[in-house]
């Protein structure tokens, strides 16, 4: 439609989200589906957090209010990495937005020209390559190996730094494959950002709670902080205390670079929800035992479901260290046929074959490395379980 702009032809749906409206359009049709391809934890959100936004309301706390966070939720998040994450900020260095998918959006927006480059990791979460297309940025993806964990090395980001390199995305517990960097591993990384002080650094830590196997969390701020005046810590609420509808992220980083954002927001959504606003102070500030509680759920499931799919002929797992998802090897199933005929030649033909045996499933291109499907365990045992008997039973089904 020509009356449409060319930065409308720039944005797509991601993998994730095609699945699961196609997973709604065909239950709409009374089809049986098993949908393990959102992001989302199917707990709810904690009974205090629930309180307290219910509190804000009826103290009248329904108004506009900072651009980019209250004042009350800016301290709750200079506490929580005090605490938690041993870094020190004040809250001139804090933006809140409406969930971490806006904070990334704003710090992009704010600071890509056309044809400046973002060095992102492969497989990652999509969003991070089509936000920077949206800005007019350049997504260059470097590929990880499921040998070193699906993490990045110092040799393969060095490879990859240009002149025109202005991000590094980085993100831990990673999604699609729940990889969990160490420090070692971070301080390898910053070694070489070192040596080219004009890539910033942006660490997604929205998983940060949800480690498995006893892994302690290092934050790349806490690693590096000879990098700290180029580094944006990006985290939320959505995914540690399943408040995903609220739409609660936040930042911390550099002043300039947050003040920039600021001015950004301002002219797009203005404040978060300022009822979302008072929730987040009270799970920031809150009890904590009930994220370990469901860390050990989590932790639960990705033992029953794990070696479930590795059992399944032509499939291959790396264990997630973190998150809730698990990037699945599909190698083995193309070249394969399904009964009909079809010749299976990608991931995206390995999804829509699950489809039509029940389970919706993201495919591995979208996350920038095939063939690989991902599936979320951010799902009841129940739900897992059958999942797994239905794509076994696919994969009996193909030639």
């Amino acid at each position: 439609m020509a009356f449409l702009s060319q930065r409308v032809g720039r944005t797509r749906i991601s993998a994730s989200a095609a699945a699961a409206q196609r997973t709604r359009e065909l239950r709409a049709k009374g089809v049986d589906i098993i949908e393990l391809a959102q992001g989302e934890p199917d707990f709810n959100t904690p009974e205090h957090v629930m309180e307290a936004a219910y509190r804000a309301m009826r103290a009248g706390q329904t108004h506009y209010t900072q651009v980019d966070g209250t004042p009350e939720l800016k301290a709750a998040i200079v506490e929580k990495l005090r605490r938690e994450n041993r870094l020190a900020f004040k809250s001139e260095n804090i933006s809140a937005g409406a969930g971490g998918k806006q904070i990334l959006h704003n710090a992009l927006m704010a600071t890509l020209d056309a044809g400046d480059e973002v060095l992102i990791p492969a497989p990652s979460w999509v969003a991070y390559a089509d936000m920077t297309v949206y800005a007019q940025g350049a997504p260059v993806w470097i590929a990880t190996r499921p040998e070193n964990g699906f993490k990045l090395r110092p040799d393969e980001l060095e490879a990859a730094i240009t002149p025109r390199s202005k991000w590094l995305m980085l993100n831990s517990p990673s999604n699609p494959t729940g990889a969990v960097y160490a420090a070692d591993d971070w301080r390898a990384l910053a070694a070489v950002l070192e040596r080219h002080p004009h890539v910033w650094i942006i660490s997604d830590e929205m998983y940060e709670h949800i480690l498995f196997d006893g892994r302690s969390f290092t934050s790349f701020a806490e690693a590096a902080p000879q990098l700290a005046g180029r580094t944006l810590t990006v985290n939320g609420v959505s995914k540690t205390y399943a408040m995903t509808g609220w739409r609660l992220g936040y930042a911390a980083g550099p002043v300039e670079l947050i003040r920039a954002m600021a001015r950004l927001q301002a002219q797009s959504s203005l404040n978060p929800s300022s009822v979302s606003q008072a929730a987040a102070v009270a799970a920031l500030n809150g009890p904590q035992e009930i994220v370990r509680e469901r860390c050990a759920e989590l932790e639960a499931r990705r033992n029953a479901l794990v070696p479930r799919l590795d059992a399944t002929r032509g499939l291959a797992c790396t264990p997630p260290q973190g998150a809730f998802y698990v990037y699945v090897s599909c190698a083995g199933w193309i070249g394969r046929t399904t009964p009909e005929g079809r010749r299976l030649e990608s991931d995206a033909d390995v999804t829509a074959w699950l489809l039509d045996a029940g389970v919706a499933l993201p495919n591995g291109a979208g996350y920038g490395l095939s063939p690989y499907f991902r599936v979320s365990f951010a799902s009841s045992l129940a739900n897992l379980n059958e999942a797994c008997a239905r794509i076994a039973a696919a994969e009996r089904r193909l030639g």
